[in-house]
């Protein structure tokens, strides 16, 4: 699919304003630029960003409710699902604390430049979650591209407390990963199907407990 079919494809699965589509225009030259130096997405998806990461992660708008006082994405890398979360949420006039936590420095560094650019009400924070003894609380976790699926459900168990729901993006082998997750975890899950990949999905992840 070619730039201007994915953006008319995002325009009308996300109903958004000319103005947030001028928005994450911006974004997208900026990611590009600084993909060159820096590892933020795949070469081989840098001619599918409105479809393999702006709708990817614009998705999950959908099942953000107006409860919700929080967000974490962990991992956020070149900010997604974070940053988009944030756009889509300016756009709907949706109003919730949004966090980034990422460990590289220079990830960093792009993603308070994309806030300040787009005047994004995100706050960022430079560092490793899984060497960090510190617990995180927030009504919503987001992971993306982050971890292995069993290393993101033992962060969930060891440092997430007062959580209503973790969204976990899996790909294809992601039934499998839960069907072999099951044999040392109880999950309540919520499984949402992608609408960029019919072998992806998201979990929605409500209650974790360790099978003794």
């Amino acid at each position: 699919m070619d730039r201007e079919s994915q953006i008319d494809t995002f325009s009308r699965l996300s109903r958004v304003s000319r103005e947030t589509i001028t928005s994450l225009k911006e974004y997208e030259k900026l990611l590009v630029n600084a993909n060159k130096s820096l590892n933020l997405i795949g070469n081989s998806t840098i001619n599918q960003i409105w479809n393999r990461h702006f709708l990817d992660s614009f998705q999950l708008i959908d099942f953000i409710e107006k409860n919700d006082k929080s967000l974490i994405d962990l991992g956020s890398g070149a900010g997604f699902p974070g940053l988009i979360l944030a756009i889509a949420a300016k756009d709907r006039n949706m109003h919730f604390k949004i966090t980034l936590i990422e460990k590289s420095i220079k990830k960093v560094n792009f993603l308070n430049q994309i806030i300040t650019k787009l005047n994004l009400n995100v706050r960022v924070i430079c560092q490793n979650v899984l060497d960090e003894d510190k617990k995180f609380t927030s009504d919503v976790f987001v992971a993306r591209a982050f971890k292995p699926f069993q290393i993101i459900l033992k962060l969930i168990h060891t440092k997430v407390e007062n959580y209503k729901k973790f969204f976990v993006f899996l790909g294809k082998t992601g039934n499998k990963e839960l069907l072999q997750a099951s044999k040392m975890w109880n999950i309540k899950y919520k499984q949402i199907m992608s609408i960029t990949s019919s072998d992806s999905f998201i979990a929605e992840i409500s209650k974790l407990k360790k099978i003794n």
